[in-house]
């Protein structure tokens, strides 16, 4: 849903700017658009981080920790690409929530970046979500 999200919200090859985020604020289709894109933005990393990371590690006979230790483990097994870029999408996660209301400057900045880990985020989800059905089919 991300991935469908993204396509509909931002357009090719054109960055978010500040007169672009006002004008999506003031548009109620495109408000919504962007409500969805920072909720599930926000809503992948946190159920694959606070949920399917935990619940691999524990399938795998690892102990679960803090969030950055079950990260580090993470990309120790191959499944996330970058437990420190996984810190980079939680902050930017809650900038894009913290500066929705805030400044759109800085909301157009972090939706920028936000669409830039789409994809990184989406792979790791699939490699995740593989592992998960590798792991319930033995």
């Amino acid at each position: 849903m991300l991935n469908e999200t993204t396509g509909r919200l931002f357009l090719e090859n054109q960055p978010v700017t500040e007169v672009q985020v006002r004008q999506w604020i003031a548009d109620t289709e495109k408000a919504e658009r962007l409500d969805a894109f920072v909720a599930r933005f926000g809503r992948l990393q946190d159920t694959l981080g606070d949920k399917l990371i935990p619940a691999l590690l524990s399938l795998s006979g690892e102990n679960i920790g803090p969030a950055m230790d079950n990260l580090d483990k993470a990309e120790r097994f191959g499944w996330i690409e970058s437990a420190e870029d996984w810190q980079t999408y939680r902050k930017l996660r809650n900038q894009m929530v913290h500066e929705y209301i805030e400044d759109p400057r800085v909301l157009a900045d972090a939706l920028e970046a936000g669409r830039s880990f789409v994809e990184p985020l989406s792979r790791m989800a699939e490699i995740l979500v593989a592992e998960a059905q590798s792991r319930s089919h033995s």
